[in-house]
């Protein structure tokens, strides 16, 4: 029973016959269990050495490639009452193509000529300018002429000054003349005086020498009103010279004051005109503005402002179009801990809303409905929700599958970027420790450094 001996009964012994041998005898189904079970376990076992794709999800929603292919709000530039639609909505329409017609609310542009009498005044304002103009002109030359009659007025009072300065040297040298002559006349009246006293004179000579005394005397006088008279006119001539510098100066000065008031008039003219001009090119270009337009080849998506007779006003929403011509992306939106990982160029895999997929997250090419991208832009700022925000774009390579025709910006995506290659043991560990995937991978190219041995000390 023990087995001790080398003599077994066990050949001997018909373990049919013993129900103790039957009930503790194993059956077929526990043997084949341990070898399922073996089985898996060396499966399992193998399976966490496979290779591992890790990779980083996040959520996003289709889009397109370039902000100019992206829905547009059509609004308009200037307020007014919806008059015509000549479009509905789900139609295509080409760029150009007249889409509303709106008529004027502002009883400031009910004209209808408006333009036309508004460039009538631009024409005013440079007659305006024109006359003022020349009137600075006449004026520049009134002054000019001014200034030459001064010269001339100033040259000939000074000519006289220097004339009468002449005369009063004469006339002083004709005062000091008849002063002499009166000297010599009293002297030559008294010596005859004295001999008309002796007896040698008579009395004729005598009288004589005293009108001569009269005479130079009356001389002196005259020759020295003459002095003063030339002196007073001279003094008078100064003043006239005078006068006429001040009356230039004041008349100068009154011409340049005109002059000013008329360039400050020109000035005046010239910027109500340049007004006037800007508010001329503004009804032109508003008139322009009465119909809307669509601003490229796109499908009238939804009416904002509906009916006929509605009131909208500057920079109101009239509708969205939707561009014909665009290239489809994806933006995502990954968390911070996760924006290390994601390089430009690197490959997303994609599952959209509508498209049935079969995924392994691990490994990635025995996946079934994936559609692949590359990353092309990184936001540089965090978003609102906390999130980076990256854009994919369709992968270009002939291996990868072509994104749905039908796919349209607005659906959802759900992205997954695709990282390194780990052991699946590896990933295990690190979902459990909670640690990011791997960002720096070791060069597989690059050789390590031999090292050398320690040279031996000698003896």
């Amino acid at each position: 029973m023990l087995n001790i001996s080398k003599n077994s009964i066990n050949p001997k012994v018909v373990t049919e016959h013993f129900q103790s041998f039957q009930q503790t005898s194993l059956s077929g189904s526990h043997r084949m269990f341990q070898r399922w079970l073996i089985g898996i376990l060396i499966t399992v076992i193998l399976i966490l050495f496979l290779p591992w794709t890790q990779n980083v999800q996040a959520d996003g929603k289709v889009t397109t490639l370039r902000p100019s292919e992206r829905p547009q709000v059509i609004t308009t530039a200037i307020g007014g009452m919806i008059d015509t639609w000549y479009v509905q909505e789900g139609q295509l329409v080409k760029k150009g193509d007249t889409i509303v017609h709106i008529t004027e609310v502002k009883t400031d542009y009910f004209d209808p000529d408006l333009v036309n009498r508004t460039q009538e005044q631009v024409f005013a304002k440079e007659g305006a300018i024109r006359a003022y103009n020349s009137k600075a002109v006449a004026l520049d030359d009134q002054i000019r002429a001014l200034h030459l009659e001064w010269q001339n007025k100033r040259g000939q009072l000074e000519n006289k000054v220097r004339q009468m300065a002449f005369k009063i040297t004469a006339d002083s040298a004709a005062v000091v003349q008849s002063e002499l002559d009166a000297d010599i006349a009293r002297q030559r009246l008294v010596r005859t005086q004295e001999l008309y006293d002796a007896g040698i004179k008579s009395l004729t000579e005598l009288e004589e020498k005293r009108l001569k005394v009269q005479e130079t005397a009356a001389k002196v006088i005259t020759n020295r009103n003459k002095l003063a008279e030339s002196q007073n006119e001279l003094a008078n001539t100064k003043l006239a010279l005078s006068t006429a510098e001040y009356e230039y100066h004041q008349k100068v000065a009154k011409a340049q004051s005109d002059r000013f008031a008329t360039l400050s008039s020109l000035h005046e003219a010239e910027a109500g005109a340049s007004k006037l001009r800007i508010q001329t090119a503004n009804y032109a270009q508003r008139n322009n503005m009465y119909f809307i337009t669509a601003p490229q080849d796109g499908y009238i998506t939804q009416a904002i402002k509906a009916g006929l007779g509605e009131i909208v006003k500057e920079g109101d929403p009239i509708l969205t179009i939707m561009p014909a011509n665009y290239e489809l992306a994806v933006e995502m939106y990954v968390q911070p801990m996760d924006l290390p990982l994601i390089t430009t160029g690197q490959e997303v895999r994609f599952i959209f809303d509508g498209w049935p997929a079969f995924v392994f997250s691990g490994w990635p090419g025995q996946s079934f409905g994936t559609f692949s991208g590359n990353v092309v832009a990184i936001d540089n700022n965090i978003s609102p929700n906390g999130s980076y925000r990256i854009l994919v774009s369709p992968k270009l390579a002939q291996d990868s599958m072509e994104w749905p025709r039908a796919l349209r910006p607005g659906s959802g995506a759900r992205g997954i970027a695709l990282l390194n290659d780990v052991p699946v043991w590896y990933e295990i560990w690190r979902q459990l420790n909670g640690f990011p995937p791997d960002f720096y991978a070791r060069n597989k190219t690059e050789k390590e450094p031999k090292m050398k041995a320690p040279a031996k000390s000698i003896k």
